[in-house]
């Protein structure tokens, strides 16, 4: 069967509602070490409160592509999958920046929120991984960088709008700060509000996407099904493993150090900028809160600059020379945090770290996605998201640790996440493409 193009829309709609569930991802990224700081947690324990998301993802996200993989609904295969991981997520967003308001202790709050933050994550990642399937499901080879891009632009765009929740809502007078132990109005009404636009989101690509029925997703695929009746479930996947293409691996080794780099920039942004530029550690005092706001603009600035380079990166003739470019500007971005003490000229930093961001996004699913047939093709996506996982597990289990090598200051830890990145950019010389 010949597979056909799909036009700009198909594939937006497609990648539509990655929009909502980027900025409830955002919302968690720009505000988990804030809320748990508050909450009272050690500046040398806020890494471990990070293994959980990555943890519950290595975790989940094999499963969904597995049983996805072997579904068929009334909905189709992946979006069944989506809906249920959404509705969970919202409902869960609208409990953990009130961790700190039930009358418990600092650990009964702390506990409270781990287990809040472990479903909100897991649900995340049950509602987003489905968005990369079914890029892979219904996107041809040659079209497949350019819906990537489209995915990339919208999870950047979900994040510009996820950032700024709480700086806008203190622009407008809601109140930035809290009784200590509490969490500001701010980050409650941002969750809030990303609640209600995620469910949006996943409903519109719900009733815009037809998934392909069984058949034609076999012929689309160049799948036999006789065959594959035949040979009954298939492989594991362990087995799936040992027969996974080198690109598999050898990107993997790129996303170890890339993905070790963003874990560190999102546990120590805010403590960093609020004491290099605000002059304060104390988390109840009104510099620390501003500077929780001025994290979400950094990042959406971050966003900015990733939604424009993602614009550059199919200009490249190789994509691995995009693919080393974006991760060598980005290690600059990075290392200049550690220099720069003024919230404006932030604002270079983080438009360099987008740059890194936005191959990351792209690159590395266009790359294996091209090195796998349908078959298993969720699965293998699942799998790959060990290479997400993994270098965030390991590198907030030793987060506390690096911290003290480095001096104890937390804005060090970003010429560490800038060395990371370099180390990535390194290895995208073992990469094979085909």
């Amino acid at each position: 069967m010949q597979k056909a193009k799909l036009t700009f829309w198909q594939m937006w709609n497609i990648s539509f509602g990655f929009f909502g569930v980027q900025i409830a991802y955002s919302l968690q990224n720009a505000n988990i070490s804030r809320i748990f700081a508050t909450l009272g947690a050690d500046p040398h324990d806020l890494s471990f409160f990070w293994i959980l998301p990555p943890l519950m993802g290595l975790l989940v996200q094999p499963l969904v592509g597995k049983y996805s993989d072997r579904t068929w609904t009334r909905l189709g295969r992946r979006i069944p999958y989506l809906f249920l991981g959404s509705i969970i997520a919202i409902l869960v967003m609208c409990m953990l920046p009130n961790a700190g308001n039930f009358g418990l202790a600092v650990s009964g709050a702390m506990v409270f929120g781990l287990i809040s933050l472990m479903l909100l994550d897991t649900s995340i990642n049950v509602a987003m991984q489905p968005f990369k399937m079914l890029v892979g499901d219904m996107v041809n080879e040659e079209q497949k960088g350019q819906a990537y891009s489209i995915q990339s632009f919208l999870c950047n765009a979900g994040s510009l709008v996820g950032y700024v929740f709480p700086f806008i809502f203190a622009w407008l007078g809601i109140a930035n700060t809290a009784p200590e132990g509490q969490v500001p109005d701010t980050v409650k009404y941002a969750f809030y509000i990303g609640s209600a636009i995620l469910i949006l989101c996943v409903l519109f690509t719900t009733f815009k996407v037809k998934e392909m029925p069984p058949k034609e997703y076999a012929e689309f695929h160049g799948i036999d099904l006789e065959k594959k009746a035949a040979e009954g479930k298939g492989p594991g996947m362990f087995e799936l493993l040992k027969k996974a293409p080198s690109t598999f691996w050898t990107v993997g080794l790129v996303q170890f150090f890339c993905w070790a780099a963003f874990l560190y920039m999102w546990t120590y942004t805010n403590g960093a900028i609020a004491d290099t530029v605000w002059g304060t550690t104390d988390v109840a005092s009104e510099g620390y809160q501003a500077a929780g706001n001025w994290v979400g603009i950094l990042f959406a600035v971050q966003a900015i600059g990733s939604v424009l380079w993602a614009l550059m990166i199919p200009k490249f003739r190789n994509i691995k020379t995009a693919y080393v470019v974006s991760l060598l500007i980005g290690a600059v971005g990075f290392a200049s945090v550690f220099f720069i003490h003024d919230q404006y000229l932030l604002f270079i930093s983080f438009l360099l770290i987008g740059v890194a961001w936005a191959a990351m996004l792209a690159v590395p699913f266009t790359l294996l996605t091209n090195s796998l047939s349908g078959d298993h093709i969720g699965t293998y996506l699942g799998l790959f998201n060990g290479t997400i996982c993994l270098p965030q597990i390991a590198a907030a289990a030793c987060g506390g640790f690096v911290l003290k090598l480095v001096g104890g200051a937390q804005v060090s830890m970003f010429l560490v996440a800038g060395v990371l990145l370099v180390l990535g950019a390194v290895a995208v010389r073992f990469v094979k493409t085909r």
